[in-house]
């Protein structure tokens, strides 16, 4: 893919790798007029990969890796054009986490590093650029193709890894995503872990319903001691002590004091049936005396 502006001066090496700065090197960064003519490369690749794939919008652009943490390699040939160079191809990888099913059907977390896109242009296809390139990527990343997984691959890259890499049996997904048996085989721990399905909710049964009713009453009620004081109800269970509930201070029952208990109260009630007795004397002698007076 040629353009009207010189690529072996934005891109010095014959494999660039791009991250969100957007910088192939030191000297592109620091020349506004490079810097805007690699965003405009790397436009331009992406809608020629959305085009061969025919999506309706493209995958990879400049304001999309700029916000997004993957990678991007580019390949050039510096000879062409006239020594100006044009560029073969590009390659964007990036990690997702993805919930994958195995072999047997168990769904499976991981984050492994995923082929998110992937161009050579029509012209130079079938000319060993495309493996140059993914190998290049392979070796900078330490990855292995089978331990990888691939969004929406075209017909053209599964045939491109069955061809190059005998990935061949690949695990059917819900998702868009691809993997091969080898991507669920020699997986650390920390990259790959299984996830139980969610048991279903049983039954409530009766007695669950009243103890989950006196769980949120206990956490509506204020613990003691700054609950409100409740007088007791006069009632006929009211002789039985209600049962504490755990997590709530025990609330404090009136005192009662019994007059006979006490020794005032004995002295009080003794001088109070002394008089009782004695008027009920003086009554009964006043009756009982006859009357004077009269004729």
């Amino acid at each position: 893919m040629e353009f009207p502006f010189d690529i072996n001066q934005i891109f010095t090496e014959r494999i660039s790798f791009l991250d969100q700065t957007l910088a192939a090197d030191r000297w592109t960064a620091r020349r506004p007029d490079l810097h805007a003519n690699l965003a405009t490369v790397i436009d331009e690749l992406g809608r020629a990969s959305a085009k061969a794939q025919q999506l309706t919008a493209a995958v990879t652009s400049a304001s999309k890796l700029q916000s997004q943490r993957h990678q991007l390699y580019l390949l050039k040939d510096g000879e062409s054009s006239g020594g100006r160079g044009a560029v073969v191809g590009f390659l964007k990888v990036g990690h997702k986490k993805l919930f994958l099913l195995d072999r047997h059907g168990v769904h499976v977390e991981a984050e492994p590093l995923c082929v998110l896109d992937f161009y050579i242009a029509e012209n130079l296809q079938r000319h060993g650029y495309g493996l140059e390139l993914f190998d290049f990527m392979l070796q900078h990343k330490n990855e292995e193709p089978g331990r990888m997984a691939y969004d929406r691959p075209s017909p053209k890259l599964l045939s491109f890894l069955e061809k190059h890499y005998s990935l061949t049996q690949n695990v059917p997904q819900v998702n868009n995503f691809v993997v091969f048996e080898d991507f669920f085989f020699n997986r650390a721990a920390v990259q790959l872990r299984k996830t139980l399905p969610k048991k279903p909710d049983g039954e409530i049964k009766p007695y669950s319903l009243m103890e989950r009713g006196a769980v949120r009453q206990e956490q509506r009620t204020p613990p003691w001691p700054f609950a409100p004081h409740q007088s007791p109800q006069r009632s006929g269970s009211s002789q039985c002590s209600p049962p504490l509930s755990v997590g709530l201070s025990p609330t404090r029952a009136p005192h009662r004091v019994s007059v006979s208990s006490s020794p005032g109260g004995t002295r009080n009630q003794s001088r109070q049936s002394a008089l009782i007795e004695g008027g009920r004397e003086r009554r009964s002698s006043s009756l009982s005396r006859p009357q004077s007076g009269f004729p």
